[in-house]
């Protein structure tokens, strides 16, 4: 998948193509159904699919007290996009500038200038251009001017609750630490992703030694608690996060906490124990974590003991629910 950081870097003769808009935070099932249509509409046209979206929320900017942090980083959600079938991003930062253009001019300089637009995929709520002036309507009356379609796609609703599909969903299930409910609106098992970094190395005097992510990771993290899951080893960082990864699976039992029983980590750790893997070396790798289910809360134990205990039985439960759900 190609990636543009700027309208300008699009090639002139770029289009025809079909532009899918969108903040695609977490790329989840109402994300690719935009996509999935886009992809109809451009075999029949000839087209290339274009995804056109942000670097951050654009509320991190015009109302940063109510801004939801982000299911995905920005790596992430380039490779879900390629992932997805898209066939180039435009990943436009959301500053001041952008705020401030009007929708005309967006749709004049970005869709029609750039891209050669011949078909804009939105949703019904969305909105575009200085104070979020434009909407579909709009959006069909400028189409009608400048020569392209606009096609508004239908929310994808849950057949029992009703509820549409949303990033606010899948937040508040991982909030839960319902990482199963949330692997089912996102049509995959939600990940963080960061560098492996050195710990205290509590896990290997434990007999289970842990890969811990740096503080610095791309992703939304679920609530405390262990989990079963998969490591993905990426290998060292380079350029090129839209192209599918070389990676490595493993089986892990993964830990989000603050290590309550030794209470000295003042900030919430993402740390994975890889199983049957006593010797990886995984300093300076970027991972992934994925999250396939909660295993239990967490918890303060009395002394190491019961900690090792309950580790041990951790790690067979891990074992037994990846053999289940992945046999």
């Amino acid at each position: 998948m190609i990636v543009f950081r700027d309208p300008a870097e699009v090639p002139a003769g770029f289009g025809p193509a079909v532009v899918a808009i969108g903040k695609f935070d977490g790329v989840h099932s109402g994300h690719r159904a935009v996509i999935d249509r886009a992809q109809v509409d451009a075999a029949a046209a000839g087209a290339r699919v274009v995804a056109v979206t942000f670097d951050r929320n654009p509320l991190a900017l015009l109302r940063p007290e109510v801004c939801p942090e982000s299911l995905v980083g920005v790596s992430q959600k380039i490779q879900l996009l390629a992932e997805a079938g898209v066939d180039a991003t435009l990943l436009l930062a959301f500053d001041r500038t952008l705020a401030d253009l009007g929708a005309r001019e967006f749709v004049e300089h970005v869709l029609v200038g750039a891209l050669g637009v011949q078909i804009v995929l939105v949703g019904a709520d969305f909105r575009f251009g200085r104070g979020g002036a434009g909407d579909p309507a709009l959006l069909r009356e400028l189409g009608g001017e400048f020569g392209f379609e606009v096609d508004v796609v239908d929310d994808v609703r849950a057949i029992d609750a009703g509820r549409r599909v949303s990033s606010t969903w899948v937040r508040e299930l991982l909030s839960a630490g319902d990482v199963s409910g949330a692997t089912k609106l996102l049509g995959r098992a939600h990940s963080v992703r960061g560098e492996v970094v050195h710990g205290l190395k509590r896990g290997r005097e434990l007999g289970f030694p842990t890969a811990n992510l740096s503080a610095a990771l791309e992703g939304f993290v679920p609530a405390e608690g262990v989990y079963a899951g998969w490591l993905v080893d990426g290998g060292v960082p380079g350029d090129g996060a839209a192209e599918p990864r070389s990676s490595v699976r493993y089986p892990a039992a993964i830990s989000v906490g603050t290590n309550p029983t030794f209470d000295d980590v003042e900030v919430r750790q993402v740390e994975a124990y890889v199983l049957d893997e006593t010797e990886l070396d995984l300093y300076g790798h970027t991972v992934d974590v994925e999250f396939v289910s909660r295993i239990r809360g967490m918890v303060a134990f009395e002394g190491i003991e019961p900690l090792i205990e309950k580790m041990t039985d951790d790690v067979a439960q891990v074992r037994r629910e990846l053999t289940r759900t992945h046999p």
